[in-house]
């Protein structure tokens, strides 16, 4: 079936800033996100701040960063407009009309720019505090989704930098209780693997490492086990150690799609939404009508129109990266996390309870139409064109985030060390060199290459 209505994305919206990001001008995405008009509306503050405070990341700006981010905190925590207006602005118009909350994996990389923000600043009481608020997000997560282990309500990575940012401060014992729990919740699954990632080899070195150094020997054979390997202490080195964190490519990015439901009655006094080819049902909720009402709509309207928002990946330049110490030491890097997984599935994690709650907001409308004609049939015929226009879908997101994010740990020596990072993908290979000095504690390093196919 044809469709004629305009599709005006996000990503259009701000598409200045976000060729400006993907081609790594930096200055000029931050000089570009201050004069889109698209920001200045109070329900798009959230993703302002995100997008100001990752732009001031990748411009090392780290405390100008932070400052975004703990506005976009600020946001989260208030709720940013009263929620009962909030609420009636998505169902007359669209959620598109409603304040940006921010997808749950969104949130919770808030936490993990700013604790490497703090990190880079050298603030460690800062980034220890940022680590219990990990925890608080991640209680957070776990009770929308009902501790529903089928759903996105554990996030493995938030506890990884969790367990970096106390090692950093010296605090060994968390640093263990984070990653454990984080080994713990790929060892739930049977190959492994959470959201597109696999188990990194590092998160179990660093498991067992810290299990060893508190003497806890039952978990370091417990986890030798399951991990199928035997821990071998690796040799004190004088000039600590750098993580370094690799950020490729950019997220995916939402389209709005047309889905066409009609509403169908299954049984005596059972309704349901069916899309065309009856594959999709969506149980109709008698809560907000009555049974005349769905008999009435079931009548006089064939077909519901629903926009729906759909991710569209973003290809990848490069698929690879390795690390090098001088020439002494070599190491792949590892996927820590991958956004672009995230997204997709998150999304169709919920997909039909936001479906329901769109074929509501649209049976409502229709049914004021309907009651609107009947009184004046101009006045209702303008009530339909304006439910028609006012029919999009939120296609916001946080677009500056990368496609996946990758980590390595390198040993340092005392004083100067050469670190090279070596990018492949389709074309010549990238390398971007270092200088890291090494000063006997756990340092951690960035590099964003944001650039698409």
């Amino acid at each position: 079936m044809p469709s004629f209505f305009s599709c005006h994305t996000y990503n259009k919206a701000i598409s200045p800033y976000y060729e400006a990001v993907a081609h790594g001008r930096f200055d000029e995405a931050a000089n570009k996100l201050d004069k889109t008009k698209f920001f200045k509306y109070g329900r798009n503050k959230l993703l302002f701040n995100m997008e100001k405070g990752k732009t001031a990341f990748l411009q090392g700006r780290y405390e100008e960063s932070n400052l975004y981010f703990n506005a976009a905190d600020s946001i989260l925590v208030s709720g940013g407009r009263n929620k009962a207006l909030d609420q009636a602005l998505g169902l007359i118009t669209n959620p598109a009309m409603q304040v940006y909350k921010g997808e749950d994996f969104e949130r919770l990389l808030i936490h993990y720019y700013k604790s490497i923000n703090y990190l880079q600043l050298n603030k460690t009481e800062d980034a220890t505090v940022e680590a219990r608020r990990i925890t608080l997000g991640t209680y957070a997560l776990n009770d929308r989704k009902n501790n529903n282990e089928n759903k996105y309500s554990k996030d493995a990575f938030s506890l990884i930098v969790q367990g970096i940012i106390y090692e950093s401060g010296g605090d060994v014992n968390n640093a263990f209780i984070s990653y454990r729990n984080a080994a713990d919740i790929f060892l739930k699954k049977e190959d492994k693997s959470y959201y597109g990632v696999a188990m990194p080899a590092q998160l179990q070195q660093d498991l067992l490492r810290t299990a060893y150094q508190l003497g806890f020997n039952e978990e370091v054979q417990y986890y030798e086990k399951q991990f199928g390997l035997t821990y071998k202490p690796a040799p004190d080195t004088d000039g600590g150690e750098v993580l370094v964190f690799w950020e490729n490519g950019l997220a995916p990015v939402k389209e709005e799609t047309n889905f066409f439901f009609t509403l169908t009655e299954r049984g005596p006094g059972n309704f349901v939404f069916t899309d065309p080819n009856n594959t999709i049902f969506i149980p109709f909720d008698f809560a907000l009508f009555s049974r005349d009402s769905c008999h009435r709509l079931r009548r006089n309207f064939e077909a519901f129109r629903v926009a729906f928002p759909s991710y569209v990946e973003q290809p990848l330049y490069y698929t690879a990266g390795s690390i090098q110490r001088d020439s002494t030491f070599s190491a792949s890097l590892e996927k820590v996390e991958d956004v672009n997984q995230l997204a997709f599935r998150t999304l169709q994690e919920r997909f039909l309870k936001e479906m329901g709650l769109a074929l509501t907001r649209l049976a409502i409308k229709k049914l004021a139409e309907y009651q609107i004609k009947k009184e004046d049939q101009v006045l209702g015929e303008a009530f339909n064109l304006l439910s028609i226009l006012t029919e999009k879908a939120d296609t916001r997101n946080w677009q500056s985030l990368p496609h996946s994010i990758y980590y390595s740990r390198i040993p340092l020596k005392k004083g100067d060390n050469r670190i090279t990072l070596t990018l492949k993908g389709k074309g010549n290979p990238q390398t971007v060199v270092f200088n890291v000095v090494g000063n006997g504690r756990l340092q951690t390093l960035h590099y964003a290459s944001l650039q698409k196919s």
